[in-house]
């Protein structure tokens, strides 16, 4: 048994539950920041992933094993650069002889113009995503450790019955709840365990690969990453910025219009304009009009500041 840190396998379980709509316990405050970083071709793409009564879906979806730690560029880069015959290929294989079901019919039809708006939608997710996996370290480490160690005392049973709800070992046997169920034999292949920065339901199975399984779980205590990446550990900061200019910076995960980031504070955006004026004269936002809206995005400096104050 081994643990893998794949941060591809969470933006994979952040976009099923917060753009395909399988709901799997994300807090609402996440799910909306990632629906507002993910793109209209983004969301066409990730919808496949939801579709009701179904769960299988083509490798595509995380081209790179999760054996080693692969960025999440790179999987962004394998999408917009593999042949369009490869999702055509991994649908054959994921369906078999089987027609393809009709929410995938898209994919079979526009293979290129899938494959790009995932990658828009996986770079989208990552976008709003990256600053908590940094976060995450700690933690990660930690479930490595603890995985290390109930397999050295062998107390199998007792690690996977912690996964999750959804998950239960008895007597050699690992049943997990599944929206189209079946049977499988590990046979030599080895279990890999994914923890993930997912919704406390969120299972992901892959048993395709010759030589291995893994079984994506949310991480432990991933509550109160969330809790901490949503509101913000921002009081020192405030110190420094005031709280109003503090709290607009630590909302900024992704470009946004102002009227959306005056909506997150709570106001209307005359009220933040002198105070985005301020923000952008540090050089920690940029802003850029955009037809009638005006956008705001973080630099590369406000990134740093909130870094330094572990925000």
């Amino acid at each position: 048994m081994k643990v893998a840190i794949s941060p591809q396998v969470t933006a994979l379980a952040m976009l099923a539950d917060a753009i395909a709509g399988r709901r799997r316990g994300l807090p609402e405050s996440w799910r909306k920041l990632v629906q507002e970083a993910v793109g209209p071709e983004g969301w066409e793409a990730a919808l496949p992933l939801g579709a009701p009564g179904h769960s299988v879906a083509p490798d595509s979806i995380v081209p790179l094993t999760p054996l080693s730690e692969t960025p999440v560029s790179s999987h962004v880069a394998w999408l917009r650069d593999v042949a369009p015959a490869v999702l055509k290929d991994d649908l054959d294989q994921a369906f078999g002889s089987a027609p393809v079901p009709k929410h995938w019919r898209r994919a079979v039809d526009q293979p290129r113009r899938w494959l790009h708006g995932y990658a828009n939608a996986v770079d989208g997710v990552w976008s709003v995503t990256e600053p908590i996996w940094r976060r995450a370290r700690p933690a990660l480490e930690r479930e490595v450790e603890r995985v290390g160690s109930a397999v050295v005392r062998d107390s199998l049973d007792v690690l996977l019955g912690s996964l999750s709800e959804r998950i239960v070992y008895t007597e050699g046997t690992l049943r997990i709840s599944d929206l189209e169920p079946g049977s499988y034999d590990l046979g030599d292949r080895r279990l890999v365990l994914v923890p993930t920065l997912a919704g406390r339901d969120s299972v992901i199975v892959n048993l395709d690969h010759p030589d291995l399984v893994w079984i994506a779980y949310p991480l432990p205590g991933v509550e109160n990453l969330w809790l901490r990446g949503a509101e913000g550990s921002t009081a020192e900061l405030a110190a420094m910025l005031g709280e109003m200019r503090a709290g607009l910076l630590a909302t900024l995960h992704a470009p946004t219009t102002m009227s959306k980031l005056a909506e997150r504070a709570g106001t209307v955006p005359s009220a933040i304009t002198y105070h985005c004026e301020r923000l952008a004269a540090a050089g920690l936002i940029d802003r850029e009009r955009k037809g009638r809206e005006v956008w705001v995005s973080r630099t590369h400096r406000g990134d740093d500041l909130l870094e330094l104050f572990d925000i």
